[in-house]
């Protein structure tokens, strides 16, 4: 039985990856850039939320929209003035801005909110329901459930829209993009801003049962590169497949390893797939 438990906490967790790791894996699909500052968009989603639930009372879950909301344009404005001016330069360059963005955004929040850890309080914190005798966490599962409807409405914008079609026609060939007439400037910018909203909304919809502080986007840097490399970097099916396979992995390693170990076994598994399957389980991108 626990085994069992331990597969279902792991699908919980790995839902939530998911959806915080499709916003990296977006980035890189179509504006051709490792987003090292992708966990502090997080960071500032969880914060959002915790500030519009101070101040406003509403449940995390709700907040998780005004925290895409609000990323996203601030993740427009920092594609338009910062990311495109060193997407024709060298990885290396691309590699110091984004890690100088990192730098940036953890001290600022540092300098704003204090390094103090702030947590939300819902009335379905400490609720959970029993299944065939496996306990559901309530606040996993409304996490769970929002991760789903979100990477479902991403699946139907990038597969059923024009905008979407516009998207991956950039990703797959700018230059042909416009010829098509396709603004590939414009599809940078909201593609950059959706990616880290995405991710932010993640943040915020994992809030009822996480702290925030401006360091916790160290938690989830390592894990959301793990995931879009298990997955293939540039593939958004890629990305839900390895975010349930990391959640899951995590899971069973408590069971089997101490506390200090839990993320040998994934971390073993992450660097095989480099040694031996770079592109990840998924080849095809967006």
């Amino acid at each position: 039985m626990s085994f069992l438990q331990a597969i279902l906490d792991g699908l919980m967790l790995g839902g939530v990856y998911a959806v915080i790791s499709i916003g990296l894996t977006l980035v890189f699909g179509v504006v051709s850039i490792v987003n090292f500052a992708q966990a502090e968009f997080l960071m500032l989603g969880m914060y959002v939320a915790y500030f519009v639930w101070r101040y406003l009372g509403l449940d995390p879950i709700l907040g998780s929209l005004i925290s895409f909301a609000a990323v996203f344009v601030l993740g427009f404005f920092v594609q338009q003035f910062l990311i495109r001016r060193v997407l024709k330069a060298p990885e290396v360059a691309q590699i110091f801005l984004t890690v100088g963005i990192l730098i940036c955004l953890e001290n600022l929040a540092l300098i704003f909110f204090g390094s103090e850890y702030r947590s939300v309080q819902t009335s379905y914190q400490n609720e959970a329901l029993e299944f065939l005798g496996l306990i559901i966490s309530m606040p996993y599962l409304i996490a769970f459930i929002a991760s789903g409807i979100a990477g479902g409405f991403i699946w139907w914008v990038l597969t059923k829209t024009w905008w979407g079609r516009a998207v991956r026609a950039t990703a797959q060939n700018p230059m042909a993009a416009k010829l098509m007439g396709i603004n590939t400037d414009q599809m940078y910018r909201i593609a950059f801003g959706l990616g880290v909203g995405l991710t932010a909304f993640g943040g915020a919809i994992i809030l009822p049962y996480l702290t925030v502080s401006p360091s916790v986007g160290g938690q989830f840097g390592v894990l959301m590169f793990t995931v879009v490399v298990l997955g293939g970097l540039g593939n958004v099916l890629g990305a839900v497949v390895g975010g349930i396979a990391v959640g899951v992995i995590q899971s069973l390693s408590g069971l089997f390893l101490p506390i200090q170990l839990q993320n040998i076994a994934l971390f073993i598994i992450f660097i095989a797939t480099l040694a031996f399957r770079p592109e990840g389980l998924l080849r095809k991108s967006l």
